[in-house]
């Protein structure tokens, strides 16, 4: 059976998709073009890029994954930067190169920017700014960056979206939509990895990124939790200056946080710049529940010699209070050495099923614990730990809640660039009066009468409720109207299918019956007659023509042929 991409959007991404499975083919992915079914439908990409193929032979297939992204641009980028957080599911080789991805693109001219700049604003740039560097001093896949001048006199920088950047990646996303499809029906080893699930992650993550006012918020959301923190700068947004796909904040005169030569050169004190990077990072996560979730060097820059400066705020996590508890449930259940209740947290966080055999992951959890139980802190890393956990969660199937991935992910990043500081710092020293405050947070007086209220009012509405739905059930059981429906979505599908096939069959042995008797009718010349040839056989033949193109369209509509 031959995939045809639905037929809406596959015309109006047709060349798109040829590009993308053309590169595919490129970089020596043929093998899953056919599994897919796609391949006879891109010969032509295919006899285009085969000398492509020859100087990617020498490459591993990591490597040729991650050129692959790169090449198809920002979409892909991001979500090889979205895959890079499920290091529980990939090869080690495949997320050292995915950790490679590089969002930095070539700038395009300013003239071809300024446009959309004017457009933005309905006003030429000269009357929004009073001075405009023209230099982009950063350039990614979405947006460039620029130093400005406001008119009051205050130093910014302009963030701009790229032209039609939001249309390349809706189609995009279009496409790996089907393509996810595709890979969970016909490749089944890519199944665990649930292709579908990390589109839509991606679709939404995209959908946030692209949103500049959604950034300007987070900023100031940020600003507002540091607010009393003297040794962290949050840069001030400029409202008056920013739209939907243009952001201008304020200008951070500092030096990046990876190059200590410089740090050391200005008298920074690097190992009291580590403490504050992990004081400023445990905050986010055991106070806030609203942390920065792309916290790679290039985004953070120390400001006056001690201040850190946080910039680019467009990918952002969140843990709402319910997950903060189920995490300080986890801390409980690791202290206490206690594997059942960590099973229980990973039963409420929808990473385990409670009809799954529990016997061999309560082995594991208890052996895990020992492993780290009265050791020494300064001989623990988090990116052990947290290698050890994806272990576990891969060798027992469990999933977790992306906003966790990505916080473990950030707490690995940010303890690399705080041992860089200072080779000897201990993360988990600091942490302990944090996860100490989660803790008692629970047991908070207010917290717990503001629970047990609401909780009493959920049991007022369910009994105020009750009597009248008990009736209604009552009423309809008397009269014969209660019905218990078993539903199977599988066989459902399987039952339409069926349905479905019997129809064109149906269909084709009509139109047969019509060319044969039209055929008959011609040979015995019989009826009227139209042209010198019979009416009747003549009418048949086009009945039959016009039965059989519109069975045609249904099955291409359908996607199948």
């Amino acid at each position: 059976m031959v995939y045809i991409p639905r037929i809406d959007k596959s015309y109006r991404n047709l060349k798109r998709y040829r590009q993308i499975v053309a590169i595919l083919i490129k970089y020596g992915f043929a093998e899953a073009v056919d599994r897919m079914n796609l391949k006879a439908y891109w010969q032509t990409g295919k006899n285009f890029f085969r000398k492509g193929t020859v100087d990617v032979k020498r490459l591993s297939y990591a490597e040729r994954i991650r050129l692959a992204l790169e090449e198809l641009g920002p979409t892909f980028i991001k979500l090889g930067q979205l895959l890079s957080t499920r290091s529980f599911l990939l090869p080690a080789e495949l997320l050292r190169e995915l950790s490679k991805l590089q969002d930095d693109v070539p700038p395009i001219p300013f003239e071809k920017l300024r446009v959309h700049l004017e457009d933005e604003y309905g006003v030429a740039v000269e009357e929004k700014f009073s001075e405009f560097n023209t230099e982009s001093i950063a350039s990614a896949s979405i947006a460039q960056v620029y130093r400005a001048l406001t008119l009051e006199q205050e130093e910014v920088v302009v963030k701009v979206q790229r032209p039609d950047v939001s249309k390349i990646m809706a189609t995009d996303l279009d496409i790996l939509a089907d393509l996810a499809r595709l890979m969970d029906k016909y490749i089944p080893e890519v199944q665990q990895f649930d292709p579908p699930g990390i589109v839509r992650e991606l679709m939404q993550n995209s959908k946030r990124e692209l949103d500049f006012i959604n950034e300007g918020r987070n900023i100031e959301i940020f600003a507002r939790n540091f607010k009393n923190f003297d040794s962290v700068y949050v840069p001030k947004v400029f409202w008056d200056y920013s739209t939907a796909k243009i952001l201008v904040i304020e200008y951070v005169d500092g030096i990046k946080i990876s190059e200590t030569e410089r740090l050391l050169a200005a008298g920074c004190d690097l190992k009291r710049l580590a403490k504050t990077g992990a004081n400023f990072i445990l905050k986010q996560v055991f106070e806030d529940g609203f942390f920065h979730a792309d916290p790679h060097p290039g985004n953070l820059f120390v400001k006056d010699v001690e201040t850190i400066a946080p910039v680019d705020f467009g990918m952002m996590g969140r843990l709402e209070p319910a997950l903060m508890e189920e995490v300080s449930d986890l801390l409980i259940g690791t202290i206490q050495r206690d594997a059942d209740l960590i099973i229980r947290v990973l039963i409420n966080l929808g990473s385990l099923e409670e009809s799954q055999d529990v016997r061999n992951l309560r082995s594991d959890l208890a052996a895990f614990i020992d492993r780290y139980y009265g050791v020494p802190i300064k001989r623990i890393n988090i990116q052990t730990i947290i290698a050890d956990v994806f272990e576990m969660m891969t060798q027992h199937q469990l999933r977790m809640p992306s906003n966790l991935l990505l916080l473990m992910k950030s707490l690995g990043t940010y303890e690399d660039i705080a041992r860089k500081l200072d080779p000897e710092f201990e993360i988990f020293t600091l942490a302990q009066p944090y996860v100490r405050k989660l803790m008692l947070r629970r047991l908070d007086m207010k917290k717990i009468v503001y629970d047990g209220v609401k909780t009493l009012r959920d049991l007022y509405d369910l009994l105020k409720i009750g009597p009248r739905e008990i009736e209604l059930l009552l009423r309809k059981m008397k009269h014969g109207q209660f019905a218990i429906e078993l539903k199977d979505s599988g066989l459902q599908n399987l039952m339409l299918e069926i349905d479905r096939s019997s129809n064109r069959i149906a269909f084709s042995l009509i139109i047969a019956a019509l060319i044969v008797g039209s055929s008959m009718i011609l040979k015995l010349e019989a009826g009227p007659l139209l042209w010198g040839y019979p009416l009747f056989g003549l009418l048949g033949f086009m009945f039959a023509g016009i039965l059989g193109i519109w069975l045609v369209v249904a099955i291409l509509k359908s996607g199948r042929l």
